[in-house]
């Protein structure tokens, strides 16, 4: 899932549990929910080393108690050499602090570490469960083992988590400061812990709501013929928003195709003309494309990756100066291979395939059918 997401659950999973036993619940749950994602950071490395390593070994179980030390370490540094200053340098006698909330806990406030480890691992492994349920995957027990595994359920995007979580930190917030007006005083009341569960609760039975429907869809794909030929393997994609929508992706011995299914309508939408995918042909570029660095990291992730010899033509850069096409003298020849993954090869806004390449599409430049002579990934050029 994208950041927000993270975060949001992160803070409730805080707030549901963890925030009445020890000081900074909240915050560090937040922070352990996201932090997995520093493996962003190898896109200093280039886009083809960002694609080998995302979503690895932070993402995986070996790591989660890792994640949730070294987080529990930054709320350590943050409480010692920040909160505690600024609590002292506060306390006067014309600006009092008000009293600790009682869902700090026992200790007047204090890290109770045993709790806070807990949280923050509970936390970290709420990053991996997300993750798992759209569509990109995860690898959890890598690096013993690298399969990718994903439910497929849920848009990397969700508005609808992030309209449960907003009410859920949104409605407490509102009845705690009625409450102070109405009593006059400092108070803490159990709204932010309730809400919490409950949009925890909410995200549980979106989840379950849309693997039915995910099921449904399924056994709604496979007793109704919809390929022209016999169907090898089949997997649907979700959309945001609607949990009755599915984009399926379909391959048979000489083709992809797709459709649209809606399990509301019980309606299965194909469009022979547009979605029947030609299987490409396996030219020796390609063969060699396959053997680069972008090429094996591609295949490795894309579970439906398609690559295409595409012959001697130009790689769609904004900057077509960052990758110049092989010049070369005759009677060498140049080709480029496109490498796209079909399970984000549609448009989550629209319906149907899109009419280009998606941001998770990459290119090589292939001289003589044998040698890399540049690769592209998301729009960067791997240096």
């Amino acid at each position: 899932m994208e950041p927000v997401t993270h975060f949001l659950v992160g803070a409730a999973i805080g707030r549901a549990a963890f925030n009445r036993r020890t000081a900074y619940a909240t915050l560090a749950c937040s922070l352990a929910a996201e932090a997995a994602d520093c493996d962003f950071l190898w896109s200093f490395a280039g886009p083809v080393a960002y694609l080998k390593h995302h979503r690895g070994i932070t993402h995986t179980f070996l790591a989660a108690p890792l994640v949730a030390l070294a987080t529990m370490a930054f709320i350590w540094l943050l409480d010692r050499y920040w909160f505690q200053r600024r609590k002292k340098s506060s306390t006067t006698d014309n600006d009092r602090v008000p009293p600790v909330p009682r869902f700090r806990g026992p200790g007047n406030g204090k890290i109770n570490y045993r709790w806070l480890f807990l949280a923050t691992l509970t936390a970290s492994l709420s990053h991996i469960l997300l993750d798992f349920t759209n569509n990109y995957g995860v690898r959890p027990f890598f690096p013993f083992n690298a399969r990718w595994y994903s439910l497929d359920l849920v848009f990397i995007a969700e508005p609808i988590l992030w309209l449960i979580f907003a009410l859920a930190f949104a409605i407490p917030a509102i009845l705690n400061l009625t409450d102070r007006e109405i009593l006059n005083r400092y108070t803490y009341s159990y709204h932010g812990r309730i809400s919490a569960i409950i949009a925890l609760s909410l995200m549980a039975a979106l989840w379950t709501l849309r693997f039915t429907t995910h099921t449904i869809a399924l056994n709604q794909f496979n007793s109704t013929q919809v390929a022209t030929e016999p169907v090898t393997r089949v997997a649907l994609m979700p959309y945001p928003i609607n949990p009755f929508r599915w984009h399926a992706i379909m391959e048979t011995p000489h083709t992809f195709q797709t459709a649209e299914l809606n399990t509301f309508t019980g309606a299965i939408d194909t469009d022979l003309t547009y979605n029947v995918i030609p299987k490409p042909i396996d030219t020796p570029a390609v063969e060699a494309a396959k053997q680069t660095e972008l090429g094996r990291v591609y295949l490795d992730w894309g579970r439906w990756a398609i690559p295409t010899d595409l012959g001697p033509e130009p790689i769609p850069l904004d900057d077509p100066d960052a990758l110049p096409t092989p010049s070369l003298p005759p009677p060498h020849t140049w080709t480029t291979v496109r490498f796209d993954d079909l399970r984000f090869q549609y448009d989550y806004r629209g319906y149907g395939l899109t009419t280009g390449p998606s941001p998770l599409t990459a290119w090589v430049y292939i001289i003589d059918n044998r040698e890399d002579a540049g690769e592209v990934y998301g729009h960067r050029v791997q240096k």
